[in-house]
């Protein structure tokens, strides 16, 4: 594995230098299937990260299990210094930290907008419903949509889902946000939105983990690259590493492939 060491990119927030995601020999298998190998990582306070690779290779299973969506077999993580186990003070401690977003949008479609975003932050951190409200329609305005809140998400564009569904994970104060290829469900034309929003988050120091193709918007907002294969990290480097000299002939294959 290639490691270089890293900048900030430009626009973006100076990291404070503390880990708030730490991987150490982290192995998950399905049955006999092997998913992660003896991932070892680190990610730092305001970091942004893109994990690439070709279909198969444990992008989004190793994404997955920083949120114990799915659980690993081996090895430990930890988020903000709390090991995540299967105690669930740990785990619901975790989760209020770190928001999600899929590539499916998962909203409640009998919800309207604004609902979808208050439910948790009500039901959750027992926010009072004019404050719960009031930040949905902050949050509304920050993905560029404020217009839409009354309506419900069969009613809007893929893209205007998506961000709902950013704004509904960011309604949580997440210190963390993952994003598993939040992009692929959308038309082309609908990509550039939800890119716009994300470079926005990146932009003001929220620590982010990406799972995206998207590499003119990823080489753009990254301080890293991790380039999965096989269930491991095969190389990993700054996006300048990566788009002029990377070193494994597992990477320059793909990206020969995908650039």
């Amino acid at each position: 594995m290639t490691s270089q060491q890293t900048q900030p990119a430009q626009g973006q927030t100076q990291r404070t230098g503390r880990d708030m995601i730490v991987v150490e020999g982290v192995s998950k298998w399905f049955d006999d299937f092997q998913a992660l190998r003896d991932v070892t990582t680190t990610m730092q306070e305001q970091e942004v990260v893109v994990v690439f690779g070709p279909s198969g290779s444990g992008k989004s299973t190793f994404i997955r299990t920083l949120n114990r969506l799915e659980q690993h077999d081996a090895g430990r993580i930890l988020i903000d210094g709390i090991e995540l186990t299967d105690d669930l003070a740990n785990l619901e401690a975790i989760r209020s930290e770190v928001g999600m977003v899929f590539q499916q949008f998962n909203l409640f479609p009998h919800l309207t907008v604004q609902r979808n975003i208050t439910l948790a932050p009500q039901k959750v951190r027992h926010l009072p419903q004019a404050e719960a409200e009031e930040l949905a329609m902050q949050l509304l305005e920050r993905v560029g949509i404020p217009e839409q809140a009354d309506k419900f998400p069969a009613q809007l564009s893929g893209g205007q889902q998506q961000r709902v569904a950013i704004a509904r994970a960011l309604a949580m104060q997440p210190k963390i946000m993952l994003f598993d290829e939040p992009t692929s469900a959308l038309d082309p034309e609908m990509i550039k939105e939800v890119l716009d929003v994300m470079r926005e988050l990146a932009e003001s120091g929220m620590t982010m983990i990406v799972v995206t193709h998207e590499m003119g918007f990823a080489r753009e907002v990254a301080d890293r690259f991790l380039f999965f294969d096989d269930g491991q990290i095969v190389e990993e480097g700054t996006p300048e590493h990566f788009f002029t000299d990377p070193q494994e002939d597992r990477t320059k294959l793909f990206l020969s492939q995908i650039l």
